[in-house]
């Protein structure tokens, strides 16, 4: 089951249980901050999978960390990293990494069931 820290905001009615693959060899921190009065924020280590809950209309922002600083490296609707009932995952496209997040995909997929 997802962790949930920060309960999502009584507005929402709809949830959506999403998978975040971190296929980098660098930390990052995943998070969403497009949702009034709620606020998300983890650290997402290499090779660690994030699942999650978020409204369908929330965006993951994805910061990379460098020395003493973070960069926006990518934003990912989160309706695209959506866990489906069959246990799959619909990944984002993400070009620079997607061979590896096809391989963490794959472990994410056996480690679901």
């Amino acid at each position: 089951m997802a962790q949930i820290l920060d309960p999502l905001p009584p507005n929402q009615s709809s949830q959506l249980v999403c998978c975040y693959v971190n296929a980098t060899s660098k930390i990052q921190i995943a998070r969403i901050s497009n949702i009034p009065n709620w606020y998300f924020e983890r650290v997402v280590f290499p090779g660690q999978r994030l699942v999650f809950e978020a409204p369908p209309k929330s965006m993951l922002e994805i910061h990379t960390g460098m020395m003493a600083s973070a960069i926006l490296s990518d934003t990912i609707p989160c309706d695209r990293l959506c866990v489906s009932e069959e246990g799959t995952i619909e990944e984002a496209e993400v070009p620079e990494i997607n061979e590896k997040r096809k391989s963490l995909t794959a472990a994410v997929l056996t480690s679901v069931d």
